[in-house]
């Protein structure tokens, strides 16, 4: 491929860097970061001469980085007159996404070297009591024997399903399952949610084990006070979802630890989430219902890490990346049940 221009103070080598259909452009970071960034001062200022007073340049050298620039992405980006440099359409759709590039690589670069040796500092983190306690935690305990330089205080509430972060600002990271509303946070994604149909076998003894959703009429259940989970007592038939809930509940709770301990013991059928019933469930103290082919698809909302991007640090991004690594792409409560139910 031609050779990509080097450029030394204001002179500048002979051969181009032109994409072709087959090959591509190399560029280091710095070097598209410097290309983009004067391109961004020539469109801030309205000309050649105005952009090169900031560097040590000519204006003429600016010109031809710029001339370099439009023959690599093969479009106009300025038009040129005696008095003024002006953006064309599709220079400012450029500009557009050239801002954003600029300081992603400017937010990599130094985060790669303040990552370079090693991290220090604390991470504050607030998570939903079950959830944190059960899969959490250990999984913090962990990346911190990675890293031991770090500390990481857990806040452990009662709320999973409040997406609006309230505490963010106060806390580098907000665990959260449910809908994104907030278009102020940064979500992402962590881990699957799968909710199971279940109870213990003392249950299933005295009244029989439905065979489908729709016999769940004739059982006793327990169900959520108030505000349910969005996929509670819905399955999915032929592609579509469908409500199907037991007739009669034996208890309701605005927490599903609780509902938990009320299919143990033996109250009633539960639909709770496999990242909460998994170890019982693999246990034998409870058993899963409408599974004859493995257990259901996930839902379309998860759990989700939320923070606000102006507040992002890199070490908490070091910490999301870790704990995307160990609840994702499969989560590791429903690896086991799958492995279980064969």
């Amino acid at each position: 491929m031609l050779r990509s221009r080097r450029w030394y103070g204001n002179a500048q080598q002979r051969t181009m860097a032109v994409p072709t259909p087959h090959k591509h452009m190399e560029m280091n970071p710095k070097a598209l970061t410097d290309q983009l960034g004067l391109f961004l001062e020539v469109l801030e200022t309205g000309s050649f001469s105005a952009a090169a007073r900031r560097h040590p340049l000519t204006s003429s050298a600016v010109a031809r980085r710029i001339d370099s620039l439009e023959s690599a992405i093969g479009s106009k980006l300025f038009m040129r007159t005696t008095h003024a440099v002006v953006a064309t359409a599709a220079g400012l759709a450029f500009a557009e996404r050239a801002r954003r590039i600029v300081a992603e690589l400017q937010l990599a670069r130094a985060e790669a070297v303040s990552l370079s040796h090693a991290p220090e500092g604390l991470i504050r983190v607030d998570a939903p009591a079950a959830f944190g306690r059960r899969h959490l935690a250990p999984a913090i305990a962990d990346f911190l024997g990675v890293y031991p330089g770090l500390d990481v205080q857990l806040h452990l509430i009662d709320s999973f399903v409040d997406m609006q972060g309230s505490n963010l600002g106060k806390v580098d990271l907000v665990l959260r399952a449910g809908h994104m509303v907030d278009t102020r946070l940064v979500a992402t994604p962590l881990a699957s949610i799968v909710r199971i149909a279940c109870a213990s076998p003392t249950y299933l003894k005295n009244r029989g084990t439905p065979a489908h959703p729709s016999e769940l009429g004739e059982h006793d259940g327990l169900d959520w006070e108030g505000l349910a989970p969005l996929f509670a007592w819905r399955f999915e038939q032929d592609g579509q979802m469908h409500s199907h809930r037991p007739q009669r509940i034996r208890m309701s709770a605005n927490n599903a630890e609780a509902l938990l301990s009320g299919a143990l013991a033996g109250l009633g059928i539960a639909h709770l989430p496999t990242w909460l019933a998994s170890e019982y469930l693999l246990r034998g103290e409870l058993l899963p219902l409408f599974c004859q082919h493995g257990l259901p698809p996930a839902e379309t909302s998860g759990i989700y890490a939320l923070r606000l991007e102006q507040h992002s640090n890199a070490r908490s991004r070091l910490l999301l990346e870790y704990l995307k690594t160990r609840f994702s792409p499969v989560p590791p409560w429903d690896l086991a049940l799958q492995s279980k139910m064969g």
